[in-house]
């Protein structure tokens, strides 16, 4: 590159995709080293790139809702400890409070890169670990009112120094957790990842030269922006405002209250969350760096064309998030299950966006993934399970509601059968889609997913974080909800029905099964509109039931021996009954 000259698209094209694949490299070394499930597996962690600023300048393909929080944890990090890092260090942290993480199971592992003595960059990894200490096995507390209980809070330390391992932090966090051979080895494997990221970000330096790499670096967010800005100078100018719940807290919950306006004027996008519940005496506080990331995530996700992962693509944003609320906590709120906060976050920026972008937003999914964590004893060893279980989408425009997928917001997957019942004292033993449960549309909600884990050491306990029962997904443009989640123990016998959100662990023992069923997508348009052809597809494949057909599709259909028939007559009756009885 000449180091005079403008950067030119090719060169910045060529550069942009390195740094993908380098943060993508990153990401598989995670994917191949880790030893829990929740990050091997599941894939609940991220890694990005970024300038010598902090500034994220790609994101490997993990976690969209992980996207927007490098960024203030990297300019806490810059600000305090720019002027004392040195070649060969490594930081780690996680506190929201004190590192402007996310919540503490979220750990940090980054790595400066130095060239000619000068920070020219950051290899950065964040992994949900599998333990990280407080007061329920895989600290995912709802009960927790406070943050000193949902385990190990970690300011930004050096687990490395200049090349040296700081064994104490080691020693403390190995003491401080369940299962310490599972959280050092992903730790390790965080750490290997910034290695290699290292070295292959100084392979591109050696490559272009310095210099002309940070005249790059600036153009790719110049870039980012302005993909963005032209994206949503498209979107009609306007306030488009939606509101949505989380169910609540225990046994007799207090529904928590979202509401959102997204303002667009010309290509600027304010999100402002202003009548939103404040925060609450439990551990689903999103601190702010996450509310930030569910923002850029849900806007990301409506746009046409390819921006980098790059924080170019944020300048256009601009988010309002009164403090003291559920999106925006003070200390010491508790914040260990604040997930499923990010996902009500999205799904009501998504509602907004489906008033500005009618015809492009699907309706309301299974409101992202349930997190069971089962811990306790077996053979005299600890053992902590923690999965994220997803997970179905409204039905679209276009077509029914996809099965078996992510949440928009969590590019993550449900752990196999196999591992789980290699590492653990449990057997699954339902896994599977649940007919007549996805709202009726024109185009079908996507189906609940069912999961049934029994319990085969003498004695756990189980913790969940779940929600939709009480506000199941909604339906768009005449569609209808979907069906609620469920949580059930011992379903064949005891049938003992569970809150959404725990507030206390519950005691299993041998044998106990615990069920959890994710609610079914939100349909989209009028069901009496839905292509009869497309309802004999689904009773074909068991997906709705006969008097489901009828029920909701104003269907009629026979089988006749293995194939179903519609019997189109009775059919356009039963529909115009239904329209005439609407009418009235």
């Amino acid at each position: 590159m000449d180091m005079r000259a403008p950067v030119t698209p090719f060169e910045l094209e060529l550069v942009k995709n390195a740094l993908d694949t380098i943060a993508d490299e990153l990401a598989l070394i995670i994917m191949r080293t880790a030893y829990s499930s929740i990050v091997r597996d599941a894939m609940d962690y991220s890694t990005a790139i970024c300038d010598r600023h902090g500034q994220t300048l790609a994101q490997g393909l993990t976690t969209p809702l992980h996207l927007g929080s490098f960024f203030d944890a990297m300019q806490n990090l810059v600000r305090r400890h720019g002027a004392t890092t040195r070649p060969g260090d490594v930081y780690i942290f996680n506190d929201p409070y004190l590192a402007a993480g996310q919540h503490l199971p979220d750990v940090y592992v980054v790595r400066p890169i130095f060239v000619d003595g000068e920070i020219e960059g950051w290899a950065t990894t964040v992994a949900h670990l599998n333990d990280i200490g407080g007061i329920v096995p895989g600290s995912n507390s709802i009960g927790s009112t406070e943050i000193y209980q949902e385990g190990l809070r970690l300011p930004v330390l050096k687990l490395v120094d200049a090349g040296r391992e700081n064994q104490a932090i080691w020693d403390i966090l190995a003491a401080n957790v369940r299962v310490p051979d599972k959280v050092i080895g992903d730790v390790r494997a965080q750490v290997s990842a910034c290695v290699v990221g290292e070295r292959e970000f100084l392979a591109l330096v050696r490559r272009y030269g310095r210099e002309p790499l940070r005249r790059t670096f600036a153009a790719i967010h110049d870039y980012a922006e302005s993909l963005a800005r032209a994206e949503f100078a498209d979107i009609p100018d306007g306030a488009y405002r939606f509101a949505n719940h989380i169910d609540g807290l225990g046994e007799d919950p207090d529904p928590i209250r979202f509401e959102v306006a997204v303002t667009v004027a010309g290509s600027d996008v304010t999100v402002d969350w202003t009548g939103t519940s404040g925060q609450v005496k439990g551990g689903i506080n999103a601190p702010i760096p996450f509310t930030k990331a569910a923002a850029y995530a849900a806007l990301r996700s409506v746009l046409g064309v390819d921006v980098p992962n790059a924080q170019g693509f944020t300048r256009p944003i601009r988010l309002i998030a009164p403090s003291g609320t559920i999106v925006n906590p003070v200390s010491p709120a508790a914040c260990g299950a604040r997930g499923i906060t990010g996902f009500r976050m999205m799904d009501c920026i998504m509602g907004a966006l489906a008033q500005a972008l009618p015809g492009r937003i699907p309706a309301d999914g299974s409101g992202g993934s349930t997190i069971p964590s089962i811990g306790g004893i077996h053979d005299g060893r600890a053992f902590v399970f923690v999965e994220t279980i997803m997970g179905t989408w409204g039905g679209s425009p276009t077509h029914d509601g996809q099965e078996g997928v992510a949440h928009i917001g969590a590019n993550q997957s449900n752990i196999p059968i196999e591992m789980i019942e290699r590492e653990h004292p449990l057997r699954v033993e339902r896994y599977g889609l649940v007919p007549d449960t996805g709202g009726p549309g024109r185009f079908r909600g996507g189906l609940a997913t069912l999961r049934e884990i029994r319990v085969l050491c003498d004695e756990a306990s189980i913790s969940v974080r779940s929600d939709k029962r009480r506000f199941p997904p909604y339906g768009l443009h005449g569609g209808m909800s979907g069906s609620p989640s469920q949580n059930v123990i011992n379903p064949d016998t005891d049938n003992r029905v569970l809150p959404v959100l725990f507030k206390e662990p519950v005691a299993m023992r041998r044998g106990d099964v615990y069920r959890h069923v994710l609610a079914g997508g939100g349909g989209y348009g009028d069901p009496l509109t839905r292509d009869p052809a497309l309802v004999a597809r689904d009773l074909a494949q068991g997906k709705v039931s006969v008097d489901g057909a009828r029920r909701d599709d104003g269907v009629v259909a026979r089988r006749d021996g293995t194939a179903w028939t519609i019997d189109v007559p009775a059919t356009e009756q039963l529909r115009a009954d239904r329209r005439r009885a609407a009418g009235a």
